[in-house]
């Protein structure tokens, strides 16, 4: 007669192999959008819940589209800190997508093209290693930064893209900052916009991003 610990190894074996294997959870879970960026995206100095990140996820619902929003924007981040924080985020929330809104306040700080763009790269790279499609979200520095720097920093995130075959928003701010309502639309300190801006930018950014959720 066999020992009851065998017997009870072998009956655990054929329950394991009888029984239906569990369900793929990544498979059903909505698809994860991780939003790396700046105040811009972060609803500095408006009221919580009226930024374009927020707007996106209200648009989600509307669209039918089944995604979740992480927003992992910090006001004064750097496309430095932004790619320090990068890995982190990836392996927690497995997103299926990341925008990365970064760069302003790098040009802000006088930091180094070379810089701004090799972290761009990084960034990129990084998230497309993971699984994840990326959008970047390209700035524009105003006038006074001089012709040659404002071509030369826009030409950065449209060099990421192209090199790594990442969609783009080439200027986030459209028809905000370049609209004839420009100044009604930024708060008194001329950086951040106010929350009248928001769907704007959200409009400027739901066309490309949109097709990566496709």
């Amino acid at each position: 007669m066999k020992k009851p610990f065998e017997l009870n190894r072998r009956h655990f074996i054929r329950w394991a192999l009888a029984a239906p294997a569990a369900p793929a959870l990544a498979a059903t879970e909505a698809p994860v959008i991780l939003v790396l960026g700046d105040s811009l995206s972060a609803e500095y100095g408006i009221a919580r819940g009226s930024g374009w990140v927020a707007l996106l996820e209200q648009k989600l619902t509307t669209e039918k589209v089944k995604a979740q929003v992480v927003n992992a924007s910090i006001s004064g981040d750097t496309t430095s800190g932004g790619r320090a924080r990068l890995p982190a985020l990836l392996n927690k929330h497995r997103p299926a997508v990341v925008v990365i809104e970064l760069g302003g306040n790098d040009a802000l700080r006088g930091l180094p093209l070379s810089m701004t763009e090799a972290n761009l790269d990084a960034m990129t790279q990084a998230a497309q290693q993971a699984g994840a499609r990326v959008l970047l979200v390209g700035m524009e520095v105003p006038p006074n930064y001089g012709a040659d720097y404002g071509r030369r920093f826009a030409a950065v995130f449209a060099q990421v893209a192209k090199a790594r075959q990442a969609a783009l928003v080439p200027f986030l701010l459209k028809g905000v900052a370049d609209g004839p309502d420009a100044a009604r639309l930024f708060q008194p300190d001329r950086i951040h916009p106010t929350a009248a801006a928001h769907p704007t930018i959200l409009a400027n950014v739901w066309p490309e991003l949109r097709r990566l959720l496709k």
